[in-house]
Parts: structure tokens; C-alpha cells; sequence
């Protein structure tokens, strides 16, 4: 009989840097293992599970919205399909930062899964300087996320203060109940022991050390029927998206995204594009903005998230102009 797969979840709030983290995970992940992970975003272009992608792993994207939603199906299929095609030694899962985890533990701890899942501690991520905003404090999904985890991580200390450390670490100790551990970690350094249990464990503190691309699943070739420019929206949980999935012969202005993406008040913007430069990979989260080299993928994938309703015909003109096309 095979032996139950060792399962993960790793919760964090909008923009903490959860894809981030499994993406360090998987760096250092044992060449002769295979992995899995199952991703889920609040839009519906998968800009997260096109990031992963490149690290080798068995990715499964469930888009639009909180995975534990209509009972939990679209988990379960998803689920059911990823485990049938990777037959992986270790599962990771990623759900929304704006999802409710209690409802997928409980998927995940039903008489369907007992002899399938090793469910492991789940590790939640924290900006230590989101714990000063009472808005974030007062979130359910971020009250709910801390509730279920069992080990806490904060994440983005190179950002931080030192009384902000301070905090977390004060705020951790008095959660009721007690926390398993709370550990620092910057980057999204997670120590892979922690998957496990062990919460003793270092995080890796060079991961490019270890850095391989085994396995590695060029992005597929887009079908004949896919349209060059698709928009798409979702809104729930007080928050709204809108998103893209463009033709990646369509080359877009990198300083024309940045503009959008750093002067409309976001909470959030991602975006995996070809641009004159080559592919980027765009990230604004808190006003914080990151852009690093990207694969190169079969589409290009842009998404804004804010909690306020969005302008999706002015916002898509903004993108089209980025991409030297006429505004419809």
C-alpha cells in the first residue's frame, strides 16, 4: 500500500509572499522527489501557478475565488486530478489570501483523504508591519488563516523594524491557543523541515546554492481557438480583480505597467509579462515593488486586486495602450 503523501498548507494574507516561499521550497526540494502543488488565487489568470511552473513541480491551478467554495468541489477535483497525474512524495497547498483554510482542513481531513494525506503543521505567513493596521487585524480571513496555522512565520524582516519584530513576536505568544513556534524568515525562506514538524529548523539561508531546474515543463503552446486578449473579473470577500491573459507576441511597455501598478492604490498587482527587455515577473504589494527575470511563458498574465470596485474598461485601455493597441 502506498504511503500517505506528506501535506503542507501555506496560508498568508494578500501579498505576504506565499508563491514566493513554495517557489524557495522547491529550489531546494530533493532532485529525485516529485512534488505537487495545488494553487489557488482570488483572479482568474493564474499568475501564481505560471511562476511555479518553472521549478519542475506538478502544478494545479483553481482560479476564481476561495478553493473551499461550492462545497468544497472545485478542491476535490482539482485535488483528485493532481494526485491521479504527479503521483507525488510531497503535496503542497496554496490557497487565497483571501480564503477561509478551516473549510479545506476539513476537506482534507475527511474519511476520503484519511489514507491518502499526511497532513503536516500548517505555516502561516505574516508581515509583521500589517500587525499595526486594524483593518488587517480585524480581517476574518486573516484572523481565520492565524487561527488554523500551527506554526507562524514572519516574513519581509529585512522590511521591518526592530520593535516590529518585537510585536510579532509579543502578538504571536499571547494567541490563544499556543502557536507550536513563530519564526523570522525574509524572502520566503522557509526551512523544509518545517513541512514537517521539525520547527527547530534553520531556513535556507543561500538558496540559490541549491538551485536546479529538474524536470523543468516548458510553458505549452496556446491553442488555435485561445483569443490573443482575454479580460476577466471576480469579485468576493470585500475584495475586487481584474485580469489578463494576452498573446505573448503582443509585447508590453514595462515602464507603462509599472506607472499603472505603483499610481492607483492597489492592494494588489502581478504580472508575468514579455516586454522589449524580455520577460518580467511584476509584483506590488503594499506600495513594496519587485521585478525580477521571468520564463518565458505561452501567455503573458497581468492582475490588479483592490478592495474598492474597479473601472475594468479603463483599467483594460490602460493595459492595451501598455500593449501599443488601440483602446476598444
Amino acid at each position: 500500500m502506498k504511503q500517505p503523501i506528506p501535506t503542507s498548507l501555506i496560508l498568508g494574507f494578500l501579498g505576504v509572499g506565499k508563491t514566493t516561499a513554495i517557489l524557495e521550497l522547491l529550489k531546494n526540494k530533493p532532485e529525485d522527489e516529485v512534488w505537487a502543488v495545488l494553487v489557488n488565487e482570488f483572479g482568474e489568470v493564474g499568475i501564481d501557478g505560471a511562476l511555479l511552473q518553472t521549478e519542475g513541480a506538478f502544478i494545479k491551478e483553481i482560479p476564481g475565488g476561495c478553493m473551499c467554495c461550492v462545497a468544497g468541489l472545485p478542491m476535490q477535483i482539482g485535488l483528485n486530478q493532481l494526485i491521479h497525474k504527479a503521483r507525488p512524495e510531497r503535496l503542497l497547498i496554496e490557497p487565497t489570501g483571501l480564503g477561509h483554510p478551516s473549510q479545506i482542513l476539513e476537506t482534507l481531513a475527511s474519511e476520503h483523504y484519511r489514507d491518502v494525506l499526511a497532513m503536516g503543521p500548517v505555516i502561516c505567513l505574516v508581515d509583521p508591519r500589517r500587525l499595526e493596521e486594524p483593518k488587517v487585524l480585524g480581517n476574518v480571513q486573516f484572523r481565520d488563516q492565524v487561527a488554523a496555522a500551527d506554526i507562524l512565520v514572519a516574513n519581509k524582516t529585512d522590511l521591518c523594524t526592530p520593535g516590529q519584530l518585537t510585536h510579532f513576536d509579543e502578538w504571536a505568544a499571547q494567541l490563544e491557543p499556543g502557536k507550536r513556534a513563530a519564526h523570522h524568515t525574509r524572502f520566503g525562506q522557509l526551512a523544509p523541515e518545517w513541512l514537517d514538524g521539525q520547527s527547530d529548523a534553520l531556513p535556507v539561508t543561500n538558496p540559490g546554492a541549491h538551485h536546479h531546474h529538474h524536470n523543468k515543463t516548458a510553458a505549452s503552446a496556446p491553442s488555435i481557438n485561445d483569443e490573443p486578449w482575454q479580460q476577466s473579473v471576480n469579485e468576493g470577500q470585500g475584495y475586487f480583480s481584474v485580469g489578463w491573459r494576452i498573446h505573448s507576441e503582443l509585447i508590453l511597455d514595462e515602464n507603462a505597467l509599472l506607472a499603472l501598478a505603483m499610481g492607483s492604490g492597489f492592494a494588489r498587482f502581478k504580472a508575468v509579462v514579455n516586454t522589449p527587455e524580455g520577460w518580467r515577473a511584476i509584483n506590488v504589494a503594499d506600495g513594496a515593488l519587485s521585478v525580477v527575470q521571468g520564463e518565458p511563458q505561452a501567455f503573458s498574465r497581468a492582475e490588479v486586486i483592490a478592495s474598492e470596485p474597479l473601472d475594468a474598461r479603463e483599467l483594460d485601455a490602460q493595459v492595451r495602450a501598455a500593449a501599443g493597441l488601440d483602446p476598444r
